[in-house]
């Protein structure tokens, strides 16, 4: 019997409706009383709110400035763990000298380095960027030392026997095949950039997503919370969408 795949546009078809269905039966479960909005707004007063939070500009001026701390640790921590991952994926020697330091580091949570990061850095943004370099920095390591001893040895031997010398087997061999593996670990973390970000901006923070969810907890204002969470989510799926094209563009040859 020939069972026939649903087409891109019926399977989208059927995540639209869904949504729609979700969000109206949220807000029905509100205007019926059946959910308290003081606890969970109806989507029309997250609406409004967003509307509003445009149009004075401080929606923008919110997710930029959490946009602008993700990316900016997120690329200091890529930038020390993907060099420093591939020499440790490479070398046992280095490897076993730092694996102690990795195995403190790794168990930490983001939430962790507040308290220091306050005393360091004070209230500033060079404290914001130091909480997700310091919670994504250890885990964006990690990924990139298992993309590299994952490389196929025969490759590597194979390439030493032709005459490659060390810098070439880590350019023409390695590190493009560990590439694939690295960029996909990068996106996880990119994600886990969000945690540590909105996690210092609920503690300490003028502005960003963080900020403007404590902000209208503090207000009774639970509009404005869910108005946070859901621009978080958007902002997060952007953010995968341009890496994803990114990474189609750098790994163009898989294609």
């Amino acid at each position: 019997m020939n069972h026939r795949q649903p087409s891109r546009a019926t399977l989208l078809s059927v995540g639209f409706a869904s949504v729609v269905v979700f969000l109206l039966a949220w807000e029905a479960a509100c205007r019926t009383g059946v959910i308290d909005p003081l606890f969970l707004p109806p989507p029309s007063a997250v609406g409004e709110r967003i509307v509003a939070m445009l149009s004075d500009g401080t929606l923008l001026s919110n997710v930029l400035a959490s946009t602008r701390r993700v990316m900016t640790g997120f690329i200091a921590a890529t930038i020390v763990a993907i060099p420093l991952g591939i020499v440790l994926g490479t070398s046992s020697y280095a490897r076993a000298a730092f694996d102690p330091i990795l195995s403190f580091l790794r168990p930490l949570p983001s939430m962790s380095w507040i308290p220091l990061s306050l005393l360091w850095f004070g209230i500033s943004e060079t404290q914001k960027y130091s909480i997700v370099f310091m919670g994504t920095f250890a885990p964006a390591l990690v990924y990139v030392i298992e993309a590299t001893r994952n490389v196929d040895p025969l490759l590597v031997r194979a390439a030493k026997n032709l005459g490659a010398s060390n810098w070439q087997v880590m350019r023409e061999v390695i590190l493009p095949a560990s590439l694939p593996q690295i960029l996909s670990g990068m996106k996880i973390i990119l994600g886990l950039s969000w945690t540590c970000v909105i996690s210092a901006e609920l503690v300490a923070a003028r502005e960003g997503l963080g900020f403007l969810i404590m902000n209208g907890k503090e207000f009774f204002q639970t509009e404005v919370v869910v108005l946070g969470m859901v621009m978080i989510s958007v902002t997060v799926l952007v953010t995968d969408i341009v890496f994803r094209a990114i990474e189609r563009k750098v790994l163009r040859w898989q294609a």
